[in-house]
């Protein structure tokens, strides 16, 4: 493929961290609905969301704008998809609250949920160390806490930007190692800080997650997440391939550098590369289930929700909207319209946000098939970034 080259480039930035489209119109579908609210709410409700449609709408326009963007706003029972452009330029086939999509860094709170799911049953505690479950890792990192990896204050560097993980990964696009391995590639490193005292996100945390799920469980970190959180939640289009091949149907996701046309990047690479800090694949309405029960502590106890929620300054990968702080595989977006709790995440292809409030009534998920950074494009993710916001302002209405 020409382009290869090109996108290979964007996919070592992430982990740094045709036909043409359909006429930039935002579209609109009511799921479900309540006849409760008052007209005024109602009113004020409707003026957020065409504020909404119309940021949709202009983002999609954009020479070098996502292909499409399709966003999820949910209120008490009342649930709406609001999208503009295509989830597939060659067909112009819309995005479907149904269609399969990657998750990205998103899928951090999934393993997040697997674990305080683990710490509410007693198989995990939030002071259990690596070196209790994990003996072969580096001595350096033994000392360090479940905690302090799903917050992000463990210290331990990221695999994801040095020579030897960007190496190998060109060698092998569609066939990842085995997930132990992922971690190898920063094991010669001891933590750049004390660890606990500092916030430094890293894919290699989740990864640790993942491998101390395995060890303490005998089971897999996949059928661990069927266990404890999809089948919980009934969620049956989610999954955590090890391959690059997705299901149908597909938001498909893209390269997009004008001059040249959008690249289909969809399955430029296998999962398995990012794993347990970035391999789930999820569609926009299985998205928001999941948020919404994740937030409200529907799968832990009580007490090890009260541990989650406890914030220190930090901001998401890539930052959400407001003002961010990270808890423990959750963050806490302050905004103008209200607060919200959730996580962000970017790959070649893809930028996702997904928020809920504290109690799980009202929230949003923002999806584009493009991958979209403040790093790479300043200009296009502060629009992006306002996206998030007005769609938090039309479920917090």
């Amino acid at each position: 493929m020409a382009q290869r080259s090109v996108a290979f480039g964007i996919l070592v930035a992430a982990f740094l961290a045709a036909l043409p489209a359909a006429p930039a119109v935002a579209r609109a579908t009511k799921f479900a609905s309540s006849s409760s609210a008052s007209a005024s709410t109602e009113h004020r409700h409707a003026a957020e969301l065409r504020r909404l449609d119309r940021a949709l709408t202009e983002l999609h326009a954009k020479r070098d704008g996502p292909p499409g963007i399709a966003v999820v706003v949910q209120r008490g029972r009342r649930l709406a998809l609001r999208s503009a452009g295509v989830a597939d330029v060659r067909s112009d086939a819309p995005l479907g609250g149904e269609d399969h999509m990657r998750l990205a860094s998103v899928s951090k709170a999934f393993s997040g949920a697997a674990a305080l799911s683990l710490v509410a049953r007693h198989r995990l505690s939030l002071d259990d160390t690596l070196g209790k479950w994990l003996p072969t890792a580096p001595p350096s990192w033994s000392a360090i806490t479940l905690a302090e990896l799903l917050h992000h204050t463990s210290g331990i560097p990221d695999f994801g930007p040095t020579p030897a993980f960007q190496e190998a990964l060109r060698r092998s696009l569609l066939s990842a190692p085995p997930p132990a391995q992922l971690y190898s590639y920063v094991a010669g490193e001891g933590p750049t800080f004390t660890p606990g005292t500092q916030y430094h996100y890293s894919n290699t945390d989740n990864v640790l997650v993942g491998l101390m799920i395995e060890a303490a469980t005998g089971h897999s970190y996949e059928s661990e997440l069927q266990t404890l959180v999809f089948a919980p939640l009934g969620l049956t289009r989610t999954t955590l391939p090890r391959g690059a091949a997705m299901p149908t149907p597909l938001i498909h996701g893209y390269q997009v550098a004008p001059p040249e046309p959008a690249e289909d990047v969809s399955e430029l690479f296998a999962a398995g590369w990012s794993w347990a800090a970035g391999g789930i694949v999820s569609t926009p309405l299985e998205t928001n289930t999941f948020v919404r029960a994740y937030v409200r502590g529907a799968l832990t106890d009580s007490a090890t929700h009260a541990a989650q929620f406890s914030f220190v300054p930090g901001n998401s990968e890539p930052p959400g909207p407001g003002t961010n702080s990270a808890g423990l595989a959750l963050f806490r977006y302050r905004t103008p319209c209200g607060t919200v709790f959730g996580h962000t995440g970017n790959t070649p292809g893809y930028t996702q946000f997904m928020a809920a409030t504290a109690d799980g009534s009202r929230s949003v998920v923002v999806s584009v098939n493009a991958q979209i950074t403040p790093r790479e494009s300043p200009a296009r993710f502060d629009e992006l970034r306002r996206i998030y916001g007005l769609a938090v302002c039309a479920a917090l209405t």
